[in-house]
Formats: C-alpha cells, structure tokens, sequence
C-alpha cells in the first residue's frame, strides 16, 4: 500500500512540477482552448495506440504533436478563424476516438480511466515517461524562456528584434502537446487543461514577475496533487477530479483573501 500511494504522489508531483511553468503561458497567451483540443485527441491517440498494438504513451503524444502541427499549418492559411477551427478539431478527434474504441471489439477499454484519470494506477514505467518527458520539456522552456516571454508581450516587436516567433510558437504548442500526452494518466481527457490553468491563475495573485508565477503555480499544483491524493485516501473519491478540486479550492482561497495576508 505505501508503494501504491508513493508512486501516485510521485507520479502527481511531477506532472504538476510541469504543469505550472507551460500553464503560465496558457494563461498569459489565452491558450486554454487549444489545450482542450489537444486533450481530446489524446483519446483517438489511445484508440490508435490499440489498434496498431502500440505504446500507448507513445501514441498519444505523437497524435497530440500532429494535430498541432495541423493546426498550425490551418491557421496559416486563414480558412477560418482560430477559435472555430479549434472548436472543430477538438469535438471532431474527440468523436473519432470514440468511434475508435467502438470498433475495437477484440479489445476491453475503461474510458472512464482515460476520459477521468487514474492517478492510483500510476505504475513505475509510467513514472519513467512523466520524469523524463518532464525533464526535457523543462529544459526546452529553460532555453526558450526569454522568447516565449517575448512575443508574449508583443509579438510584431519580437519579430523586429530577430525573435523566429513562429518556430517560437510551434514549440510552445508542441511542449504543451507533450504535457497534455504525459499528464493523461493524472485527470484524465476531460481535466487536463484543468491542471495547466487553474494553478496558474492561482499563481497569478501571488506573483511579481513571470518567474515567480512559473514557481508558484508548480508548487500550488504540487500541492493540490498532495491534497487530491489524501482526499480520495480518506473518502474514497476519484483521485483526478479531487485534484482539480483542490487546485480550485486554493484559487478561490487567493482570490478571496486580503491583500495584506497575500503579500505576506
């Protein structure tokens, strides 16, 4: 039972140590719609992965990374506009995935694990995938920080000063499509962007500059993976959404307490 519960907390914290830094940017640049997208196709990646009887961690994010590069490429050419185009692709590899699995019949799938995680299932080949899918995920933001905070702000003055803001953005997009494909397994399909954005906003009331929100959102999701778990130990509730509770339950403590007690 304690290896049980450490590789979860394990398994949680990592994910969440990843989460905030990438989450940072999806609240800065509005980008929890393109999360959501991404987190439904990682259902057909799971599809996919059965069918062609292949790793399904490994599926998932290759099916995560081309839909953003599709998506880039659509954008580009202004067929419609961006939220549309999100909207279509995300209730479109949604709605293939489930047609996916269906046809799947030499197959059992549990979508409930898969649409609402399983974080107490974490098994130790789960914890080499989110550790080192983490580390380089990291250490790709650590080389692409000032640039991305660059045509955050204003992306036509990064362009002027020598900024590749294009390539800049695919990048973010495909380290948010690694994220999303690594941290399945913790909220599921349908609360990823969850754990990328409410951290982060919560951070938000506590920072002074993009590092400090960077930080600050990775321990508030470190912490709400901590409390998640404690609660589905000692209530028996499902472990992702107790996390996602627990991350809004310190947003609205932020949120709600006095300036004075926050700057402390």
């Amino acid at each position: 039972m304690d290896q049980f519960l450490l590789l979860a907390l394990t398994g949680g914290v990592g994910i969440a140590a990843v989460a905030g830094p990438l989450g940072s940017f999806v609240v800065w640049r509005r980008m929890a719609y393109f999360g959501d997208t991404l987190a439904h196709s990682a259902l057909l990646g799971i599809a996919l992965g059965f069918l062609f009887d292949i790793n399904l961690n490994l599926a998932v994010v290759a099916c995560c990374v081309l839909l953003a590069l599709l998506l880039v490429s659509l954008q580009r050419q202004h067929l419609v506009a961006t939220d549309t185009l999100l909207g279509i692709m995300a209730h479109s590899s949604l709605s293939l995935g489930l047609v996916t699995v269906s046809l799947l019949d030499s197959v059992r799938i549990d979508l409930m694990e898969y649409l609402f995680g399983d974080l107490l299932a974490i098994s130790p080949e789960d914890l080499y995938w989110i550790y080192g899918g983490g580390l380089l995920v990291l250490l790709l933001l650590w080389r692409l920080w000032d640039q991305l905070l660059a045509i955050t702000i204003n992306e036509e003055l990064a362009r002027v000063e020598g900024v590749p803001a294009t390539w800049v953005r695919l990048a973010l997009m495909l380290l948010i499509a690694t994220v999303i494909a690594v941290a399945m397994k913790l909220v599921g399909i349908l609360l990823i962007t969850s754990l990328l954005v409410i951290p982060a906003a919560a951070a938000r009331r506590l920072s002074h500059t993009p590092e400090q929100m960077a930080v600050y959102a990775s321990l508030l999701g470190m912490l709400a993976v901590v409390g998640g778990i404690s609660a589905s130990w000692y209530w028996d509730t499902p472990a992702g959404p107790s996390v996602v509770v627990c991350s809004l339950l310190e947003f609205l403590l932020l949120y709600t307490a006095p300036a004075k007690l926050r700057s402390r």
